[in-house]
């Protein structure tokens, strides 16, 4: 499993090595976007509106859009030099709660956590304490130059990361539009539904929970494969200018110009006999 980061925990003295591997992947299908005309895959390039040429990556800087059309710039050394500064310090386990006092709308993505060298049997102290106690750890810690607020828990055998939103992240729930005030509900109605309920409740399984999307989707797609209801598309490159081909033109457009405007050579007189006696005479 890919480790995407390396650090510490630290609850009061002790100090846990660890390594931190993303605990989820997306299976979303991918689709690419063609032409439909003949099929080519369509790029996507970076270019600059005002100078109107395409961008290159070391000709793009960051900066922060504080007013319409107003920016202030920040140069790479100076995000380096920010985030390497938070980097540096340990994740510190701040306090423990109770998982449920953490409303689900919190949560952001899950991240396995495992020992790096020396810290097995800190790691194992942490997981045992946080299974006996029932609770969580809250702590901040820094991935990929944002700092997130983060609990650390126990999942099966296994310590996990759950990055949660900060508090000014979750939107206001007074800012929903056509939220209903309470309705009064009929006894007989709310006594069905709450039957209905009681009678769909069961242990969680997750195994039984599949993407029935997903999998029609990749049925279809091979069920067009194995039809051979594909496409390839005819990849062609447009001829790039050469000064060695335009040279060679010019040359020959300037060699037929020459041919025709040059003019035709004068036929030589056909000598005559008088001419003959002419030049006789005089010699």
């Amino acid at each position: 499993m890919h480790t995407m980061w390396k650090g510490s925990i630290s609850f009061g003295l002790v100090n846990i090595p660890i390594k931190m591997h993303a605990a989820t992947e997306n299976k979303d299908v991918k689709l690419r976007q063609l032409h439909k005309e003949c099929k080519s895959p369509i790029k996507y390039e970076k270019v600059c509106p005002v100078c109107d040429k395409e961008i290159n990556n070391d000709e793009i800087v960051k900066a922060y859009e504080y007013a319409k059309n107003k920016f202030v710039v920040l140069d790479d050394e100076d995000l380096e030099a920010l985030r390497k500064e938070q980097e540096d310090r340990a994740v510190e386990i701040v306090d423990f709660v109770k998982l449920e006092d953490i409303d689900p709308i919190y949560f952001e993505k899950s991240y396995y956590l495992s020992p790096n060298e020396g810290g097995a049997k800190a790691y194992s102290l942490l997981r045992s304490a946080l299974k006996d106690t029932g609770k969580i750890g809250i702590a901040k810690m820094m991935i990929r130059s944002k700092e997130q607020l983060a609990v650390i828990r126990v999942y099966e055998n296994v310590l996990v990361v759950e990055t949660i939103h900060f508090p000014d992240e979750v939107r206001n729930v007074q800012d929903v539009p056509n939220v209903p005030e309470e309705t009064k509900i009929g006894e007989k109605e709310l006594e069905t539904a709450k039957m209905l309920i009681e009678q769909l409740t069961t242990e969680f399984e997750p195994e039984k929970y599949t993407d029935e999307y997903r999998t029609a989707l990749l049925n279809l797609i091979e069920d067009k494969k194995n039809n051979e209801e594909t496409s390839t598309p005819t990849l062609t490159e447009k001829p790039m200018p050469d000064n060695v081909t335009n040279l060679m033109d010019a040359l020959q457009a300037s060699l037929d110009r020459a041919k025709k405007d040059k003019p035709k050579p004068s036929q030589p007189k056909k000598k005559t006999k008088t001419t003959l006696k002419k030049k006789k005479a005089t010699s």
